[in-house]
């Protein structure tokens, strides 16, 4: 086991758990490339004129290799070498989930023509449409010599400047061939609106191609390694390293901080990187990159180029204990690649360096995935989607249909306020040990029991998280944990949690009938935290927890003040009763009356009419979505739609209110 060592906050930046504000919680959306090739090569059969078909000597059909418009074969879906109908369908995710804007990291087209940029800005118009920011980098299919591709690049994204979207040149709007496929016209759009703010780069060379900016309480820095218009710079990362540096280190206190770039670290089937042809080359750049992040509190830089969703921890070339998680985003595209047999680490780094850099964290191939970041307060928690792209690497002609196919393949993330730490394969997960908010967190027991490899055949480690909350109404603060879990599934292996309690919120009559206990926070509230585990048998005991106890024990500890529980779901935990709300809902003060859906507007009852009232909206998960303030009883719910959510109403001089609600699409 391997712990990590605790990120520093920026440089100027002192934090304390109580001045951890709760922001309005931000989401935002990452696309990787989404490129379409111009030709592909198909074989056919050689006809006479009269449409007979040939002979070869062996009596078989005759055949010929050709190249066809690779458009065509997908009924002209996915025009100037951009993958329309994918990104298309990427993006009513995003709408459906509410992102507040949308991250694309480069290879927005094929062949990195004017014309294929203008077609990827023109198919952005949905997410305008829907009040949605659009922030793109260039990647390699994008970089050029001679200037034009990259001067239409910051035409048609403006936005990469000053953040006003929906700004794009009415001259610049390419449809695709298909009569089906046109996106809404700028007239009947919303007005160009504004995302983000404080928006720099580090030179007027790269203004607009490498760019940053702040949300919410997050920081955003975009790399272009790519050529600056008119010259001939390649790789230009070093030059940028102050900058990065700087922008990092005097970003607002308590802000998050994403980098994002188009080439990874280490990936998997490309050996060239940010910045080099591999990840040997220029150890002098990459490790003043990555102790930049490390130094600077950044827990994740994100890229894509490799078209395979792998996440995993690289390390300086010196110093194995700096390091920061490469996040390389599923392919978007036509292209769906398979590692190389020998990983790139092991090819590279271990003959430059005599070690390894790379701790893999997860692997997934042939996906076509969209990512859901959530930025909640203190919290990240990152979401990967994914549908099965039908091809198993080499490349698709045509695009499936991926209504109904999408599922969630991974939930990972930390806590500006909690901690993080590494368990091998076969170690113990009694390492991860917490406290904030007068709680105290520990796993018992339990033992990392996955076997699963990557494609190289290296063992995936599991990076567990923690992080604090309040939580209203339970005897403890709420801990959120993120990690456990594998791929395709919530089921992590069983392990013993337990978290104090305060005797004060938790009478003792209540505690031994087992009226309260370890819990787990969904969209009703909490409940017993066993119910949630996959398989086990819930039995309580009133006692300390013992090494034999089988999935689904629970009890509580009166003499530690502790409750616990042997699970194998992951998520949001606290002591609390079960089958209450977090302590709010008063439903018999007001037992009949309801808030109203009017469209997109939820109309709350007489009494909340003039109260600064609170309005919180919980999906399906138990996460907040939504927090807004009204004092005329009315609140837009914007983008939320297709889901069930909870609605939490509170105002002084009144008791609460809890309801369900259901939107449309």
């Amino acid at each position: 086991m391997n712990k990590l060592p605790t990120l520093p906050l920026a440089v100027g930046i002192s934090l304390t758990l109580a001045g951890l504000t709760r922001a309005e919680v931000l989401k935002f959306g990452l696309i990787a490339d989404t490129q379409w090739p111009a030709t592909l090569s198909q074989t056919v059969t050689v006809k006479d004129a009269n449409g007979v078909v040939l002979k070869a000597a062996s009596g078989k059909d005759s055949t010929v290799k050709v190249n066809v418009n690779a458009d065509s074969l997908s009924g002209y879906r996915n025009p100037k070498t951009v993958a329309v109908d994918i990104l298309r369908q990427v993006d009513k995710e995003f709408i459906a989930k509410g992102a507040k804007f949308v991250i694309a990291v480069g290879d927005i087209t094929d062949d990195g023509a004017v014309t294929g940029m203008d077609v990827r800005a023109t198919w952005a118009q949905e997410l305008y449409n829907a009040g949605i920011g659009f922030f793109p980098l260039r990647g390699n299919h994008e970089d050029e010599q001679v200037g034009a591709n990259t001067r239409e690049f910051l035409r048609v994204f403006p936005q990469t400047r000053d953040g006003i979207q929906n700004k794009m040149p009415l001259d610049a709007f390419n449809w695709t061939d298909s009569a089906t496929l046109h996106p809404a016209l700028p007239g009947t759009a919303p007005a160009p609106f504004s995302v983000g703010s404080g928006f720099t780069s580090p030179n007027a060379a790269m203004s607009g191609l490498s760019y940053a900016f702040n949300a919410g309480n997050a920081t955003f820095v975009l790399l272009d390694q790519f050529r600056p218009a008119d010259t001939t710079v390649h790789n230009a990362i070093d030059s940028q390293l102050v900058w990065i540096d700087t922008t990092l280190a005097k970003r607002p206190a308590g802000n998050h901080a994403f980098v994002l770039g188009h080439k990874g670290l280490i990936t998997e089937n490309h050996a060239d990187n940010l910045f080099g042809n591999d990840p040997s080359q220029d150890s002098s750049g990459t490790n003043r990159f990555i102790r930049s992040l490390a130094k600077n509190g950044v827990h994740y830089y994100l890229g894509g180029h490799d078209h395979i969703f792998n996440r995993s921890l690289v390390a300086t070339t010196n110093d194995s204990t700096v390091q920061v998680q490469d996040i390389i985003l599923g392919s978007d595209s036509y292209k769906f690649y398979t590692p190389v047999a020998k990983s790139v680490d092991s090819t590279y780094d271990l003959p430059a360096f005599g070690r390894l850099r790379q701790t893999q964290l997860a692997q997934e191939l042939y996906t076509i995935n969209y990512f859901i970041v959530t930025v909640d307060g203190p919290h990240v928690t990152v979401e990967c989607w994914g549908a099965p792209s039908g091809q198993v690497g080499g490349g698709i002609t045509s695009v499936p249909d991926l209504t109904g196919k999408w599922t969630l393949r991974e939930r990972f993330g930390y806590s500006l306020n909690g901690k993080e730490f590494v368990v091998k394969q076969g170690e113990a997960f009694s390492v991860v040990t917490d406290s904030a908010l007068g709680t105290k967190a520990s796993i018992l027991g339990g033992t990392n029991t996955d076997l699963v490899r990557d494609y190289s055949k290296r063992a995936v480690v599991k990076q567990i998280g923690t992080g604090w909350s309040e939580a209203s109404g339970a005897a403890s603060a709420q801990l959120t944990l993120w990690g456990l879990q594998g791929i395709g599934s919530e089921q992590t292996p069983a392990y013993a949690l337990s978290m104090s309690y305060d005797t004060t919120k938790a009478s003792l009559s209540d505690l031994k009938a087992g009226k309260v206990g370890l819990a787990r926070r969904g969209v009703d509230g909490w409940s017993n935290a066993t119910s949630q585990n996959f398989g086990g048998t819930a039995t309580f005991a009133l006692r300390a927890w013992k090494n034999t106890d089988t999935l689904g024990t629970w009890g509580i500890d009166t003499l530690a003040h502790t409750a616990w529980a042997v699970l194998n779901r992951a998520g949001d935990l606290a002591v609390a009763s079960f089958g209450t709300v977090t302590g709010i809902f008063s439903p018999a003060a007001h037992p009949h009356e309801s808030a109203l859906l009017n469209g997109r507007t939820l109309q709350l009852p007489a009494r909340f009419a003039g109260l600064n009232t609170s309005v919180e909206v919980l999906g399906l998960d138990g996460r907040t979505v939504s927090n807004q303030r009204t004092t005329n009883g009315k609140v837009d719910l914007g983008a939320l739609r297709g889901h069930l959510y909870l609605v939490r109403c509170q105002a002084a001089g009144t008791s609460s209110l809890v309801q369900k609600i259901a939107l449309a699409r």
